[in-house]
Formats: structure tokens, sequence, C-alpha cells
């Protein structure tokens, strides 16, 4: 089922989600619907509060960036492959080079903008059959995954810009908020109900 994407000012953006237990009520048809909801918009990544639920649930899957001619064939083919539910995460390091690229969020659309963020990353994690991994991941996979991270911690990409983009940006935000955002898929915004 696609679920409405919250948009940007819904109060549960800014929580920090609660860890959950395999006993989460249906869980396993939450994360089917955030995946149907994440491919028919047209994302890389889908966290829960983005569908309206406060806990530490996230999904990437980096495919669509396979065919991205910035980067290299061995980023790309892990790209292609590279599609992982993540529970209960926790962000153990971050390391590397600090770069930036240039992000979006289904949950702010039409707003994109240079984030800069650490290269590699390692994460602690549950899988969706509650099997706790700790895994090493840099590059594009690196950054989907920390753009995601932060969505459980009640951050949004826009919390890493200057003060000057955030006032360029403050208009565009307020519109999302009023609910003058037209996506092609269903959102919920602040101001109104949804459609």
């Amino acid at each position: 089922m696609i679920l409405p994407i919250y948009g940007y000012g819904e109060p549960v953006l800014r929580k920090v989600g609660e860890d959950i237990t395999p006993e989460y009520p249906n869980l396993k048809e939450t994360i089917a619907n955030m995946y149907e909801t994440m491919y028919h918009a047209h994302g890389v990544g889908l966290a829960a509060p983005q569908v309206g639920l406060p806990i530490r649930l996230f999904i990437v899957d980096t495919e669509p960036f396979s065919d991205s001619d910035d980067v290299s064939k061995e980023e790309a083919a892990l790209m292609k492959e590279f599609k992982k539910t993540f529970i209960n995460a926790k962000i153990i390091k971050e390391e590397g080079n600090i770069w930036g690229f240039n992000e979006g969020c289904l949950s702010i659309p039409d707003v994109r903008e240079d984030v800069f963020r650490h290269d590699t990353i390692t994460i602690e994690y549950f899988d969706e059959d509650f099997n706790k991994k700790t895994e090493v991941y840099n590059g594009l996979i690196a950054r989907v995954i920390q753009h995601e991270y932060d969505h459980i911690e009640g951050i949004l990409f826009t919390d890493h810009l200057s003060m000057l983009k955030k006032k360029l940006i403050g208009k565009k935000l307020m519109n999302i908020m009023e609910g003058k955002a037209f996506p092609d898929y269903r959102m919920k915004f602040l101001s109104k109900k949804g459609r």
C-alpha cells in the first residue's frame, strides 16, 4: 500500500525515533509498504518518520544511482545491488573525507542543496529478520544511509545548511508547510489533511 509522505513541518519529522522489537505490530507489512511508497515516489531511501511513524526504521535502495556518470564502475556495481532495511540503527563512527553532494528529500519536494558529510560510516543495526549487523559503508551508499539515519534522529538535510542557505530556501519551506507543493506522489502537509 502506498502511504502518504509527511511534508516539512510535520512534528513527527522532528522526533527521535524509538527502538522497536520483533513484535512491533505489522512490521513486515510496514516495511513492504515503505518500499512500495519509496519506489512510487522515485526515492532511494525512506525513513519511518516520513510516513508518520516515530520509530527507528529506514530503508535504502541505491539502484537508481548506479547509472550515474559520477561514480566508478565498482561503486556503480555495488549501488545496483544495494537494498537494505535498517532497524534500530546506530552510527558508531563517521570518518574519512568530508565531501559535498546535492541532496533532496521526499519530505521536502523541489528543494535540493549541497550537504557535506563524511565519506565512510560504521553502522550497527538489525535487518528485517532482526539479525544484528555491524557494517562499514562509503561513498554514495554511506551518504544515503546518513541522510535516512538523520530522519530517525529528528534531523532533516536542511539542518546541515548555512544560515544564508536556510534563509534563501525559507519561502519554499513555508510553501511546503502550507501544502503548496505538488509532487507526483501523495503527501500529508502540516496545514492540510493530505492528498
